[in-house]
């Protein structure tokens, strides 16, 4: 098992508060979830963690499955003395999260899938992209993931923090980019979903075509305890799109399963 070490800012919040996990976008950073985290922050401590050669996070050089990114969170988890948490990813970090609870279904009380599913993309497609990057480094997706990534008013909305996301694309790990890639082509744990026996909310965006309300529809139905909601006017990176609706609804799920 190649196990990629994951990194997360301290946590911040209330001490006393519970602790949320929140897991990132490919392509993206932790700040992918930093406008909603400033509101979760009334009720939950939050922690913010990197995928490999994603901002802070260390550079993978060694092949790895989503499986063992989740394993990677969980390991991060005990350094920090952490046993119990509520769980939060986008994209890629909601597949992480469908890992941590089918591998560890005591470390987790209740999980949001954003922007998410049980199989994302084709393993096709993910070697395509997986090889451009090797060839032409992550600046060669920017434009298409600019594409995929947002609605139609995203970016002239919230031109700050699109940039922001844009460039944190640009600046990752040419290698460590591929291998996600790669882990996406082998995930798919559809198969598996009635396995989850926590509370499971799933969350798409109105705009997005990567993962779309079918996508989401799945895994709420395909979990033992389930539900689904919209976000309007998002597309694939809700938690910085619609940040108020996104902690909203979060808040309301996980308060009501403490």
């Amino acid at each position: 098992m190649t196990v990629p070490r994951i990194v997360a800012a301290a946590p911040t919040g209330p001490a006393d508060a519970p602790l949320l996990v929140l897991g990132p976008s490919l392509g993206t950073s932790a700040i992918v979830w930093d406008a909603a985290a400033a509101r979760l922050r009334t009720r939950f401590r939050t922690l913010q963690w990197e995928l490999p050669g994603h901002g802070t996070g260390p550079a993978a050089r060694e092949s790895f499955t989503v499986a063992e990114l989740a394993e990677g969170v969980i390991r991060l988890l005990d350094e920090l003395g952490e046993t119990r948490v509520s769980y939060a990813g986008v994209s890629l970090g909601g597949a992480v999260g469908l890992e941590v609870l089918l591998a560890h279904r005591d470390r987790v009380d209740a999980a949001a899938i954003v922007c998410s599913g049980a199989v994302i993309g084709t393993p096709a497609a993910w070697a395509e992209r997986a090889a451009m990057v090797r060839a032409s480094g992550t600046g060669s997706v920017v434009v298409a993931s600019a594409q995929r990534w947002f609605a139609p008013e995203s970016m002239s909305r919230a031109p700050e923090i699109t940039g922001r996301l844009l460039n944190s694309l640009r600046d990752a790990d040419a290698e460590s980019y591929a291998l996600c890639c790669e882990a996406l082509a082998r995930y798919d744990v559809r198969g598996r979903l009635a396995e989850i026996a926590a509370p499971v909310l799933t969350v798409w965006g109105e705009f997005d075509e990567v993962t779309p309300e079918a996508s989401s529809v799945e895994v709420a139905v395909g979990v033992a305890d389930g539900r689904s909601a919209e976000v309007v006017a998002a597309g694939h990176l809700a938690p910085a799109e619609q940040p108020d609706d996104v902690a909203r609804v979060l808040s309301d799920f996980l308060e009501e399963e403490r």
